[in-house]
Order: structure tokens, then sequence, then C-alpha cells
């Protein structure tokens, strides 16, 4: 079911390779790491994916303004999880080589959309969700609306989006009223509408985890609400971390890492 990118013109290839942040090497042959790039249609957008690994699927979403390239595969986040896990990460509609429509109908809702046609698309019934930032709020959103499609959450780079709170209301400014709002600020401003509201929050029942930089200022806005309703979900802090650079510490990866193989009764070895 996969459509293949790799094929058709050299230059395609490169493009594809570059904005994926793999262009040195496309396959990690000592553990079977065959990275496989493909795209599917969610209501008309093209999204871009790449999978690579065996195992339990594992579906990470990246960051406003970046791209599965630079949020997973460079950092070698991707690889690492690779090593136990079904890895499917994908660039959000607005973002990387999927689609960028310029209409706020396309987004909002929309993006919780594209996870639920992807795991339809594969063939996967569930799968561990894992989102940073903006790809955090997607996985809270789909969560709520999508419990029977997942095995787990980490929350990175983020916690709690609230109805009604601050945060929302600054997303609800990017690109307002602007009537040549480029296609990443009016997916920035669509996140508004995945804000969570108290009962959401208490009503999600998979295991959630939330990992963040100990300087990232995500911890007061969005983390320091949630463990005041959600005490049952573990939070853990990226030594010397900040929101950019928290997916280059080493010890980001081994936290995810074991965080995951942890849900599925497994201790994890050496990243």
């Amino acid at each position: 079911m996969t459509k293949a990118l790799s094929g058709n013109a050299a230059a395609t290839g490169f493009t594809v390779a570059i904005s994926l942040g793999i262009a040195s090497c496309l396959v990690n042959a000592s553990s079977g790491q065959d990275l496989k790039l493909g795209s599917y249609r969610s209501d008309g957008v093209r999204i871009a994916y790449a999978t690579r690994g065996r195992g339990e699927p594992v579906v990470l979403l990246h960051g406003w303004l970046s791209n599965a390239g630079i949020n997973w595969e460079l950092p070698g986040i991707s690889s690492a999880l690779a090593r136990d896990f079904h890895v499917i990460e994908m660039d959000v509609r607005g973002h990387g080589l999927s689609d960028k429509p310029e209409r706020e109908e396309q987004y909002g809702e929309k993006l919780v959309d594209d996870v639920v046609r992807l795991l339809d698309h594969l063939e996967i019934e569930k799968a561990h969700v894992v989102g940073y930032s903006m790809g955090g709020i997607i996985a809270g959103k789909f969560v709520v609306d999508h419990p029977d499609r997942v095995r787990s959450v980490a929350l990175c780079g983020m916690g709690w989006l609230e109805q009604g709170g601050l945060a929302q209301r600054l997303f609800d400014q990017i690109g307002k009223n602007d009537p040549h709002a480029k296609a990443v600020a009016i997916c920035g401003h669509s996140l508004a509408r995945l804000a969570l509201t108290r009962n959401a929050l208490e009503s999600i029942k998979v295991p959630v985890a939330v990992i963040v930089g100990d300087k990232d200022f995500v911890k007061d806005m969005y983390v320091k609400p949630l463990r005041a309703v959600r005490k049952d979900w573990p939070v853990v802090e990226i030594d010397d971390a900040d929101h950019l650079n928290c997916i280059v510490k080493p010890q980001f990866k081994a936290e995810l890492r074991k965080w995951l193989l942890s849900q599925e009764g497994r201790l994890p070895g050496r990243v």
C-alpha cells in the first residue's frame, strides 16, 4: 500500500532525502532499519511519511516550524527507537514534504484526522504516539478522540493546552486576520482548536508520560497545570535542556526509549 517516493527522478529523490535528514545514509543494514518513504491522501491532502524498524508501531509527530527529518532523524531518535519498534514519522500538513494548503478549514482537527488515516493506510490498529511541542498537542487531542487507536502517549516538550487558557489565546493570535498568511501560520493558528478541557484530560485512560527540558518555558505554561490534574502521569526532566535543544540531548533519546520499552514490559539496553 506504500507509495514509493524514490524512483522517478534523481532531483526528487535528493529533495526527499535532504528534507528527512537522511541524505548521507538511507539504510542501517546492521540493525535491519531499512528506511521506507511513502505518502497517502488525507481528505485530498498529500501527507508524506517514513518508516523504519520492526516491532510494535510508534508514531512520531514533530513540532511546529519543523519536520520529521529535523525533529526525529537528525538527532538520531528515529534510528534509536527502530532498534525495538516499527517507527513511523510523518510530516504534519503544512510542513516538510506534505502538502501545504492555505485554507483555515484544512487544519485544526484535520491534523488529528491525518494520524487516523496514517494508521488506516498502514493497516495498524493501535500505536504508541509520541509528540514534540505541536506534535504533543496533536497527540493529546488524538488520544482523547481516538483512545482505541492508542497504546501509550509520550508528550515531549508539551503538557496541557488548556481550553480557555492563555496558551490557547496565544495560538489563536498567530496569523489572525492576515489574508496573506501562509500554511505554517495557518497551521499554528489552528492549534487553538485542539485545546482540551479538564474533563477531557481526566478522561484519558491509556498510559501517558511527559518528557520536558528542565529549562523549557513549557514547564510552567503547560506541564505545571497538567501535573495539578494528572498527578499519576510521570514527568521526566531532561538536564540542561530548553525547548529547542532538548531533542539533541542523549538523555532525551534514552528516556523516550525507556518509556516505550516499559510499555511493552521490556528493559532498555544501551542506546
